[in-house]
């Protein structure tokens, strides 16, 4: 079984024009399918957690302001979202079924949600396109209810680093965060991660994939975590419009196969998250994105 969270309201409706590609929750589900990496018993349908779950990583008055949709004119623009209580109902479906992932990889090894990584959230707002830390939540919620889980690795590779995540567990010591990034990418002011490996603008598929060869097997054995949460993010292409990085499809599927391949060697459960990704043909996202549960198909079916 690979086990997969998904919601129909993961792909939210937008206003025309908008730079995100929604289109991506509602095309991977069916190329999965359709080529036999995924059946239909894979999936299982993301449902909102339990508010106290939330609030392990975010302050209850943000919480509540979102809730109810009183952010600031500032605070919604820096989201990039607008407001709705639907838009509201998506992030905490993602957020919880990052959790129900968390409790799934236990017994299976590894597990999806085919949104999720929303890392630029912090405890007390919100940033480029994230809301609330799915990721951090899930971290959380397996410290505070699963005893065989003290220590967490957060393996984020999306292209841009993740402040809200390294913020949220600033202090916490059986969290670390370990940031691999565009350097002068978003966000301008970065954040303090456990680990930041910062990469110059035109990085290939040779510089990047040896850093992270030379990085990984480092942090765990250092580190020693009984839990993996990785951002899958495919905002590495050459074909991103925001990425400024240039591996190649085939690259970032060796990423994959590194990140995946050690989890499995190690027999550490793995959730995975599928991050940014705004490549301008949309079967550039959806192909990335597959190619990381064909690699985890393969490993761990």
């Amino acid at each position: 079984m690979l086990p997969i969270a998904f919601a129909p309201n993961y792909a939210h409706p937008l206003p025309a024009g908008h730079r995100f590609p929604m289109l991506k929750y509602e095309l991977l589900p069916v190329q999965l399918l359709r080529e036999g990496t995924a059946a239909e018993t894979d999936f299982f349908v993301a449902t909102p957690p339990a508010e106290a779950d939330i609030l392990l990583v975010h302050e209850a008055g943000y919480y509540q302001r979102l809730r109810l949709g009183q952010l600031t004119r500032q605070e919604e623009r820096a989201t990039g979202f607008p407001w709705s209580a639907a838009l509201f109902e998506r992030e905490i479906t993602i957020l919880g079924g990052t959790i129900a992932a968390a409790r799934l990889a236990l017994t299976h090894g590894v597990a999806f949600n085919i949104a999720g990584g929303t890392h630029h959230a912090f405890r007390d707002r919100g940033e480029g396109f994230c809301l609330l830390n799915d990721q951090a939540a899930a971290a959380a919620w397996l410290l505070a209810h699963v005893p065989a889980v003290k220590k967490v690795l957060i393996v984020d590779l999306d292209v841009h680093q993740g402040n809200g995540t390294a913020a949220i567990f600033r202090h916490e010591p059986r969290v670390f965060t370990f940031s691999m990034h565009g350097a002068r990418n978003y966000p301008a002011r970065k954040e303090i991660s456990d680990l930041d490996l910062p990469l110059p603008d035109g990085t290939d598929d040779a510089l990047y994939l040896k850093l992270l060869g030379e990085t990984l097997p480092r942090l765990l054995d250092e580190v020693q975590p009984d839990f993996v949460f990785y951002l899958a993010g495919v905002d590495v292409l050459a074909t991103d419009k925001l990425g400024h990085l240039a591996l190649t499809r085939a690259g970032c599927q060796q990423r994959d196969e590194l990140v995946l391949g050690s989890c499995h060697r190690h027999r550490l459960p793995v959730v995975v998250c599928m991050g940014g990704g705004y490549s301008e043909r949309i079967i550039d996202i959806v192909e990335a994105h597959a190619n990381t549960y064909r690699v985890a198909a393969g490993l761990f079916s």
